[in-house]
């Protein structure tokens, strides 16, 4: 019996695990024995619900693209298909991701269509259950930008087209549902607004980066993914391993961080340090790893639908999996608020 629960997903008939295995390692940091192993483990334990990419392995290259897809394919080809959740998401314009359909200057119809062919061949599957835009493509601040600036206004494709050539997918059966990433309560408001008005496929998620270090989410978009029924799938716990400790005491740890110095740009900001350092001095102080504590926060808040947890080992999985249960008391809750209120979203 499995120890999580089953939340629903915004208006989808899909119920999924409060916890989803995230696969960004795989095929990068994690070789498929590794990762076809991380997958038996999550699934042992009840967690059915994986999230990838076209774009993965990450940090993101041509040798690696794809990658991570087709391993899970591997793997979900020796599956009850219909027992497995699968979310995977279409790469954005912007990035410079030349490799990727000659760098995609959009998400439009043909890159959507492009897009979700190659991953059904790489997940050797007739259908995914959960299709994400992985960024949007108008200009907003994300990936650690922090202010929206209006003079870098682009043409892009229009939502609705947007929605509408999602709608034909859903249509042929090759997706289930849909839904966005890294948004802002702008674009929720448009994308539900406009399938309820058009009659187009409604988002379900948004996955955006949730965690001790950056709680953005819980202002504007809280209210606004409450409202319009719109679940959140709350990637990076650990903010790229920080919330471990593990570099408090040893900044040469290894870790995605140390193996690739110039990724994850979004941590690289002062605040980030004395943050780290006064949770895991929290943590500690109530007999809890700063794992547990970073982990456990996240899945308590009422908001979540389901938090992403990646590992690069089996070993890593076996640590962060069952930190996911730690439970959340209202004077730790307490504590970990004084903080937030010292130093605020040191990561947004």
């Amino acid at each position: 019996m499995s120890l999580f629960k089953n939340r629903p997903l915004g208006r989808s008939v899909l119920s999924i695990p409060e916890i989803c295995l995230g696969t960004m390692t795989f095929g990068e940091q994690t070789d498929e024995a590794d990762a076809h192993a991380q997958l038996d483990y999550a699934l042992a334990h009840g967690i059915n619900f994986l999230d990838t990419a076209e774009m993965y392995a990450v940090p993101a290259r041509a040798e690696t693209c794809g990658a991570s897809e087709s391993i899970v394919g591997r793997w979900l080809k020796r599956q009850a298909r219909e027992k497995i959740i699968v979310a995977t998401k279409v790469a954005g314009p912007s990035r410079n991701l030349d490799w990727i359909r000659g760098g995609p200057l959009a998400i439009d119809r043909a890159n959507i269509r492009a897009a979700v062919e190659g991953s059904l061949q790489r997940l050797q599957t007739d259908y995914i259950d959960l299709y994400q835009l992985h960024w949007p493509e108008r200009n907003q601040p994300m990936f650690g930008q922090w202010q929206y600036e209006p003079d870098k206004e682009r043409d892009c494709t229009p939502i609705r087209a947007q929605l509408e050539a999602l709608a034909e997918l859903v249509g042929e059966g090759k997706l289930r549902h849909v839904a966005v990433s890294n948004e802002h309560p702008w674009g929720i408001m448009e994308f539900t607004r406009l399938a309820d008005e058009f009659g187009l496929p409604r988002i379900v998620s948004t996955q955006n980066a949730y965690s001790l270090l950056n709680r953005t989410y819980e202002t504007a978009l809280a209210e606004t993914c409450h409202r319009q029924q719109v679940g959140l799938l709350a990637y990076s716990p650990l903010a790229f391993g920080h919330l471990s400790g593990k570099y408090l005491d040893n900044p040469t740890a290894a870790g995605r961080l140390t193996q690739w110095p110039n990724f994850g740009q979004r941590y690289a900001k002062p605040n980030v340090a004395p943050a780290v350092a006064a949770y895991a001095e929290l943590a500690r102080s109530h007999g809890l790893t700063p794992t547990q504590l970073a982990l456990g926060f996240v899945r308590s808040r009422w908001f979540v639908a389901s938090t992403i947890i990646g590992a690069s080992s089996l070993a890593q999985l076996k640590e962060t999996l069952p930190a996911t249960l730690t439970p959340m008391h209202a004077d730790l809750l307490a504590a970990i608020d004084a903080i937030h209120l010292r130093y605020t979203n040191p990561a947004p």
